[in-house]
């Protein structure tokens, strides 16, 4: 009888240790799982703070993932989705973005300086178009710039087709583009004060300089032209006009009611 009440307490010790074990390894598992969690949540958390965005605590659409310049995820009519068509957006706000620059400067460099080989006033951006002091006459200079325009589009056309197929000088072989990224040739004629080394950082903060840039300038250009609409004059004189009587040469004087009827 001893022997079996012995062996019965053995078995009750027994199986109670074996319950607390199964206990102890199912707390540690539900431990490791809980810590394994929160460090993933942190993980999201850090990537979405770090990832930048239009619009903070929103979601960017997953075709916009952070590997473009500029990218802040805004696309909010999907037009990105479609991943042939995102790259010819890029592109194609890269240079409006770019030419946009180079607009802005247009519109204010003739106001802002006079040129010595010029008689008189140089007329703003408004009146160049008709303005009669250029060497040639406006056929002459609209024919030459569709030929030298359709030269550089249809090699940046070429050039997204099939990427670096135009990085040659046609006349010079030894003379090449060393960019490998559409839309950012590099070598000695497009930086030639090699102020971005290809594939380092800084190469990556002057594209999203860049194309900050380009998306004011765009903006830029757009109320150059509303304002010369508003007030029949370039966007020096305007500024002008503002900074002597800011309470009454502004956006608001503008304003006029719309008939629709």
């Amino acid at each position: 009888q001893k022997t079996t009440s012995t062996s019965t307490n053995t078995g009750k010790m027994a199986a109670i240790i074996a319950q607390q074990t199964a206990i102890s390894g199912l707390k540690a598992s539900v431990a490791r799982r809980g810590v394994a969690a929160r460090a993933s949540r942190r993980c999201v958390s850090v990537s979405a703070s770090a990832r930048p965005n239009y619009f903070p605590g929103s979601t960017p659409p997953k075709h916009l993932d952070g590997t473009m310049p500029g990218d802040y995820g805004f696309d909010p009519l999907n037009l990105g989705e479609d991943k042939e068509a995102l790259k010819w957006y890029q592109q194609a706000e890269l240079v409006h973005g770019r030419w946009a620059m180079l607009g802005v400067a247009g519109m204010a460099a003739p106001e802002l300086i006079s040129n010595p080989l010029v008689g008189g006033p140089m007329p703003n951006w408004v009146e160049a178009q008709v303005w009669d002091g250029y060497p040639a006459g406006a056929n002459a200079l609209f024919v030459v710039q569709m030929f030298l325009m359709n030269w550089a589009e249809v090699l940046r056309w070429q050039d997204m087709k099939n990427p670096g197929s135009v990085h040659a000088d046609p006349y010079d072989n030894s003379r090449k583009c060393t960019g490998t990224d559409v839309g950012y040739p590099g070598g000695g004629l497009f930086n030639p004060m090699g102020m971005a080394k290809p594939g380092t950082a800084e190469e990556k903060t002057l594209r999203v300089k860049e194309i900050a840039n380009g998306r004011l300038a765009m903006v830029a250009a757009m109320g150059c032209i509303i304002q010369n609409e508003a007030t029949g004059v370039g966007c020096i004189d305007n500024l002008k006009a503002h900074l002597a009587d800011p309470s009454h040469a502004n956006i608001f004087a503008n304003f006029h009611p719309i008939s629709l009827f």
